[in-house]
């Protein structure tokens, strides 16, 4: 995938969104948008810094919501 557009298609394309949004409004879900910095998350997005968004993603598997939700969305993926 190039980019975020390209990837929310494919995952359109194999059914797979719903299943994500209702990962995203899990209480795992809800628990890491609270920790997260929006702006941060935002801004390293939006300037397209991998560096950063690593970052961001290291942080969140580092927590158990981020190690749970990981795996959702893996065997998600893999179904």
């Amino acid at each position: 995938m190039t980019n975020f557009s390209e990837l929310g298609r494919e995952l359109e394309r194999r059914g797979k969104t719903d299943a994500l949004r209702a990962l995203a409004a899990s209480g795992d879900g809800a628990r890491l948008a609270a920790m997260l910095d929006g702006a941060r998350l935002e801004k390293a997005a939006q300037s397209g810094d991998g560096d950063a968004l690593r970052a961001l993603l290291g942080e969140i598997l580092q927590t158990d919501e981020g190690r749970r939700l990981a795996e959702s969305i893996r065997s998600l993926m893999e179904s």
